[in-house]
């Protein structure tokens, strides 16, 4: 609905899929967030199977009853899918004749998102973390390897900062001589697969903002819009095009404003030409402008009025870079984190920090720094130098675990890094390591453990493919190694994959096929749009005592109990996994077949299917 809406969609809602007293929930949950009309498009009830056809139950009095419930949550416009009728509407109209619709209540929504989540901003909360680690500036190996066009370390670092509580991504890719726009296209790009956290755009060229917002498919956030001409003209329409929020930087052409009159000032204009563009306050957040305090003592006090100000008078989100504040000083995690507990108390919205430190309680000595009250930071100076061994350095350089060329092995795998795993394969063979351990201690865990994340919900499918699609590529590598080790020789269980009849959807069927390869299955994929007659001459053929089927609609899913029919009238005793959006375990079980939610699941089952068998 975020993304939808600040695309602009006139009316974003729900069809199929659900009966109109399930899609109530739906329709219940999106209305408190709708800038636009909801629409709801119900089944005439859930489906069910009966006598091999797709069979709903509910009728068009009932239908148009339970879809009052549609109404009163918030849908304005009502409607009917799968299963329904002309008679479904003609009751769903004379029900609903004297309703009136709830009115769309918003006009904007302080939210981004990503393709998998999103986030909202709301007020008195914890401050938000985006994290600033996906920044080259000053950071020679990372714009080097940026250069390369090698992006490991950005997926690394968006994984890393996610895990330590970031819920937001700042991204910049302002490497001198490299192409920014190119650059940030390809960040952007990976991110939008690699990580489910919404993503910050952060350029000060219009081009390389527009190229970024052209490709994510989310709600983005720009960082930044001041004052200067340029901004103002070529940036802000173009947020407006995309519907991203803006962080509005309180900066002019002409200096860099340190007391809070004259942000206010500046602030407020940026505002008022937002305004021109459709923006409300809910669309915008205010940058409190943090500046090093060693250099400027009163920069601490100055940010904290602009922040106070703007959230607890003016009513709008804020924002501000934490480690600008201790720029030159000592023990720097001490203040930022002092720093931050002062502008949490003064209604800061969002924090552009590093995530990745220890945590640590803000200190009085830091205190007194910021609120201008110890001249030349003497006192805390002094303090900070007799903690000089007690704190963890920062920004450690991330880097494989130094375990061994087995740990880099897994650890690649498990990243899904198809880049780097011929390498370190290479380096395992020169050091004597044999193929069949490295498949057996290394690359097997590591995509078992990526399976045990996925059914967790602790990595997504784009993480799982490139898991699955790295490990493909490492046994091409060995393929010639294992061969002179015998492996080649090993007997594998075969298993033949299919969709059935009338279904032309394969993607999650060529997934399965991907995992179970790499879990050592023989693997016969036969297709889309298959016949039973074909399966099972396939099945005799290769007398295979395992089959995959897959279906994604319920239009089709029932040509699997036509296969299942042929290979009992045949005398075949192999076995079935079904799978697919639209099968659920308790049609398996009435088929008498495994069933598989996903690749992770249908690579478990035909492991257990397999050790049956023998």
């Amino acid at each position: 609905l975020i993304t939808l809406q600040s695309l602009g969609a006139d009316a974003v809602g729900c069809n199929c899929s659900a009966g109109p007293l399930q899609m109530n929930e739906l329709i219940k949950k999106m209305k408190p967030f709708a800038k636009v009309p909801l629409v709801a498009k119900p089944n005439a009830g859930m489906p069910r199977l009966a006598h091999g056809s797709t069979v709903f139950d509910m009728s068009a009095s009932e239908f148009a009853f339970c879809s009052r419930k549609l109404i009163k949550s918030g849908a304005n416009f009502v409607g009917g899918c799968c299963g329904t009728t002309p008679e479904h509407i003609r009751e769903l109209k004379k029900t609903l004749k004297e309703k009136k619709a709830v009115a769309v209540c918003r006009k904007s929504i302080a939210a981004i998102s990503s393709a998998r989540s999103s986030l909202l901003l709301t007020p008195g909360k914890e401050p938000v973390i985006v994290g600033e680690c996906i920044n080259p500036t000053g950071k020679k190996s990372f714009q080097q390897q940026l250069k390369k066009g090698n992006l490991k370390t950005v997926r690394d670092l968006a994984r890393e900062q996610e895990s330590k509580g970031a819920l937001a991504l700042d991204v910049n890719a302002g490497v001198p001589e490299a192409d920014e726009a190119a650059l940030m296209l390809k960040m952007v790009s990976m991110l939008s697969l690699n990580s489910r956290l919404p993503l910050v755009i952060d350029s000060s060229d219009p081009l390389v903002i527009e190229k970024a917002l052209r490709v994510y498919p989310g709600r983005a956030m720009i960082n930044s819009i001041s004052a200067e001409k340029h901004k103002l003209t070529r940036v802000l329409p173009l947020a407006a095009k995309y519907g991203a929020m803006i962080i509005i930087l309180p900066l002019s052409e002409k200096e860099l404003p340190k007391k809070f009159p004259e942000r206010k000032a500046i602030a407020l204009k940026i505002f008022r030409e937002a305004r021109k563009f459709g923006f409300g306050k809910e669309d915008v957040v205010v940058d409190g402008l943090i500046l090093a305090v060693s250099s400027f003592p009163r920069a601490a006090c100055e940010t904290i009025r602009t922040v106070n100000w703007f959230a607890k008078k003016f009513g709008v989100n804020t924002i501000g870079g934490l480690s600008n504040i201790s720029f030159g000083m000592p023990q720097r995690n001490l203040m930022n984190q002092t720093f931050l507990s002062l502008l949490k108390r003064n209604g800061l919205s969002m924090i552009i920090a590093n995530p990745l430190p220890e945590k640590i309680k803000p200190n009085s000595f830091a205190r007194d720094v910021l609120l201008a009250r110890d001249k030349d930071a003497a006192r805390y100076i002094k303090y900070a130098q007799k903690l000089k061994d007690s704190f963890t350095r920062e920004n450690k350089s991330l880097r494989r675990t130094g375990k061994g060329i087995r740990e880099d092995i897994y650890q690649c795998v498990l990243d899904g890094d198809r880049k780097l795993i011929k390498k370190y394969l290479s380096t395992a063979l020169k050091q004597g390591v044999s193929a069949l351990d490295i498949v057996d201690k290394a690359m097997i865990p590591a995509i078992n453990r990526v399976g045990d994340l996925f059914d967790k919900k602790e990595c997504f499918l784009p993480q799982l493919i490139a898991s699955a699609e790295t490990m493909k590529l490492g046994f091409e590598y060995l393929r010639p190694a294992l061969e002179t080790a015998g492996r080649k020789n090993e007997k594998k269980t075969v298993i033949i994959l299919a969709t059935v009849k009338g279904d032309i959807h394969d993607i999650g069927k060529n997934i399965v096929g991907l995992m179970l390869k790499n879990h050592g299955f023989e693997v016969i994929d036969l297709g889309k749009d298959v016949s039973a007659a074909k399966i099972i001459s396939q099945v005799k053929k290769h007398d295979c005592g395992l089959v995959g089927l897959s279906a994604l609609m319920t239009t089709t899913m029932v040509n699997m109990k036509e296969v299942l029919s042929l290979a009992g009238k045949e005398g075949l005793s192999c076995r079935f996994i079904v799978g697919g959006a639209v099968v659920t375990k308790s049609y398996a079980d009435s088929l008498g077949a495994e069933y598989a939610a996903d690749g992770v699941q249908a690579v478990k089952a035909a492991l257990k299917l397999a050790k049956i068998k023998a």
